[in-house]
């Protein structure tokens, strides 16, 4: 069960752990690695019994064992309880913390547009506002999550990509594709994704700048201490530009916060997190009004907990807060709009693991209300409330609901196989009252090491948005008489995982009833918020290769991923429309490849190839365009040192000139140049 990593000549290594005759450690007076330490192992025998049926498909004596011990580590977030990547019975795409330092982008939000199923639509440069989708929905059809804390604004999802942390601040990113309702609750629509901050112990100091095209600058800093056994991380930073294209300017900051403890019987993390932003919305929401202007501000606060032994017990409670001013002409009262959004919300749940598997159970209490100029019912007067910072504005409607669910889980872990299946039930307060049920079964074949044979079903649904039901203005106009979009999503696929080497083939249908869109019915209509039958289908494959690892040498290229999307929609009605502004504007096809590579010493460099053909089109002198096939190619060049970096970025350096939502141009090339230095 042991063997000498030829490697790392100095390491044992471990592929399973047993709870007798460690103390044996102490007497090898060597570095000592353990590749598979469940929490659960070291208080149940059974679980261990289970851990132990699932490792010995791994072969220590293969070349892979680094590989495999990798997956054997990483817990992700597909299911209620805590699965390894190895055991996940759904394919969950990771952005590793090297993944994201090798990307030449800007933000957050632009990593995600190199993972192949994820379409990311922008408005403005840097992240500003970003428009994240899964599998051809829409950005309202997926869970945003940081550190498993639900973000998601009920407002309206374009604010919800609003992130209080920076790149530097991430650990790594997961990607979970397909209706993950019974999982993460109502907005897990088409997928969740999950932001994975740093949790280094001790002290650390890490600063950035960078700076470039269009008076572009950034700052940021963060720093980590330990005192008396609480671990502390902070960071901050922010920056400026006057944007790529016309009414583009921007101004943004954010700080953020996370703590831990941890000891024998319990582990406490909690993080407080606060992000600004103001910025020109350029034809952001309509090509009549181009001088549009925003501002954003949002305050999060969490706080989790998890028990150690027999039984799990993870509670969590969260706050976010956020406001909202939006002015359909810049420095006018006219069209001008202000929001503030609460969510609060508090689960109890927990897992343990016994002789059958590993069960998990939650229970969620979710309230959600906004306070608006222009979204809710109408507030008697003497109810208005004032806005914050403004004379004689106040706020004159309100609305809020309160969603309560309960979750199952159990998960079977045998040695070829994993079999997770659960349900949601879920009641909601503008709905009927009434509980409803949403189930899904995920199934994983594993016949060698090597290979992952997975299909899953899961039914999904999300709650129309505060902006969907109320909305008004001279161009939109939302719909109360919404219902709940509900989806059946199904999903089969195969994945190869080899020294190096690794492959994914998916193929996935999503039937979707209730499909929530802004549409026009005539050239001289303005939007509706509307509902219609859609299902989207289609095929993915990804490939990813490690040169080191292939070669077993420092390989001059050390890294390529290559990725393709193709997506087919269908509607099942015959309501004739003009215009669709989100839902059948979707990516027929997606490629997506990155390549990185030595140059000289400690010189490197990453090149990113993204082309797509999107559906749908865009009002153009009152006539529909329809959005034209792109490709953008970027690249970063960085000198890496233990102690610093320096680095010299380029997006879009071909310059193109194309749209990706609307009538909102995109930037031509920008030029970045910025280093980085750990204290």
């Amino acid at each position: 069960m042991k063997k000498t990593n030829p490697r790392t000549p100095r390491a044992i290594t471990w592929k399973q752990f047993a709870n007798k005759g460690y103390c044996a450690f102490a007497s090898l007076k060597k570095q000592v690695r353990i590749g598979v330490l469940s929490i659960a192992t070291l208080g149940v025998a059974a679980q261990a019994e289970a851990m132990r049926s699932t490792t010995k498909m791994l072969n220590p004596e293969t070349e892979e064992v680094e590989d495999e011990q990798e997956m054997s580590e990483v817990t992700v977030s597909g299911t209620l309880a805590p699965l390894t990547l190895l055991q996940s019975a759904r394919i969950v795409s990771v952005l590793t913390r090297q993944d994201i330092e090798q990307a030449g982008v800007q933000s957050i939000n632009d990593l995600f547009k190199l993972t192949t199923g994820v379409d990311v639509r922008q408005r403005g440069s840097f992240g500003i506002q970003t428009d994240i989708s899964i599998d051809g929905g829409i950005f309202e059809q997926i869970t945003l999550l940081l550190n498993g804390v639900n973000i998601n604004n009920p407002q309206t999802g374009h604010l919800s990509a609003d992130f209080p942390v920076s790149i530097c601040d991430i650990e790594r990113i997961e990607v979970l594709e397909g209706a993950a309702s019974r999982v993460y609750g109502g907005q897990s629509f088409g997928g969740a994704i999950n932001i994975v901050t740093r949790h280094e112990e001790g002290k650390t100091a890490e600063v950035g700048l960078q700076g470039g095209s269009f008076g572009t600058i950034e700052a940021d800093a963060r720093f980590g201490f330990t005192v008396k056994g609480i671990n502390n991380r902070i960071s901050g930073g922010g920056g400026r530009s006057d944007g790529g294209t016309t009414n583009s300017d921007w101004r943004k900051g954010q700080l953020y916060y996370q703590g831990d403890y941890a000891n024998n019987q319990l582990s406490l993390d909690w993080q407080f997190g606060f992000s600004k932003k103001a910025y020109g919305a350029n034809t952001f929401y309509s090509a009549a009004y181009p001088n549009q202007f925003e501002r954003n501000e949002r305050y999060l606060l969490s706080v989790n907990a998890e028990t150690k032994g027999k039984f799990h017990f993870t509670p969590q409670v969260y706050w976010n807060r956020s406001y909202d001013n939006f002015q359909l002409i810049r420095n006018e009262r006219f069209g001008e709009n202000f929001h503030q959004t609460d969510v609060y919300g508090l689960k109890a749940g927990g897992h343990f693991s016994w002789v059958g598997g590993k069960t998990a159970l939650c229970a969620e209490l979710r309230h959600e209300g906004i306070l608006s100029t222009n979204l809710g019912r109408e507030l008697n007067p003497e109810q208005y409330v004032a806005v914050r910072g403004e004379d004689n504005i106040f706020y004159t409607k309100q609305d809020d609901r309160t969603t309560v669910s309960f979750n199952l889980e159990h998960n079977i872990l045998l040695r070829h196989w994993t079999l997770s299946a659960g349900l949601l039930a879920s009641m909601t307060t503008c709905v009927d009252h009434k509980f409803r049920f949403y189930p899904g079964v995920d199934v994983a074949y594993r016949p060698n090491t090597n290979w992952k044979v997975f299909f899953s079903y899961n039914k999904g649904f999300r709650l129309p948005t505060f902006t969907d039901l109320y909305y008004k203005s001279v161009t939109l106009e939302g719909n109360k008489g919404l219902k709940p979009e509900n989806n059946h999503s199904v999903q089969i696929g195969s994945q190869f995982h080899k020294n190096g080497y690794e492959a994914t083939v998916r193929a996935f249908y999503h039937r979707g009833n209730n499909m929530i869109d802004w549409v026009m019915y005539t050239p001289e209509d303005t939007y509706h918020s509307a509902a219609f039958q859609l299902d989207n289908m289609g095929v993915q494959m990804e490939g990813r290769f490690n040169f080191d690892q292939i070669t077993g040498k420092d390989a001059w290229v050390k890294n390529l991923t290559l990725g393709y999307t193709y997506i087919h929609q269908k509607r099942n009605d015959d309501t004739e429309i003009y215009k669709s502004n989100y839902a059948m504007e979707y990516l027929r096809n997606k490629f997506v490849a990155s390549l990185n590579h030595k140059i000289w010493n400690r010189l490197s460099a990453t090149w990113s190839v993204r082309l797509q053909d999107r559906m749908g089109n865009y009002i153009s002198e009152g006539k529909l365009v329809g959005y034209s096939t792109y490709a953008n190619l970027d690249i970063k060049l960085q000198w890496t040192a233990p102690h610093y970096n320096i680095f010299v970025q380029g997006t879009n350096i071909t310059d193109n000139s194309y749209y990706d939502l609307g009538n909102v141009p995109q930037p031509g090339i920008w030029i970045m140049a910025g280093a980085r230095w750990k204290l």
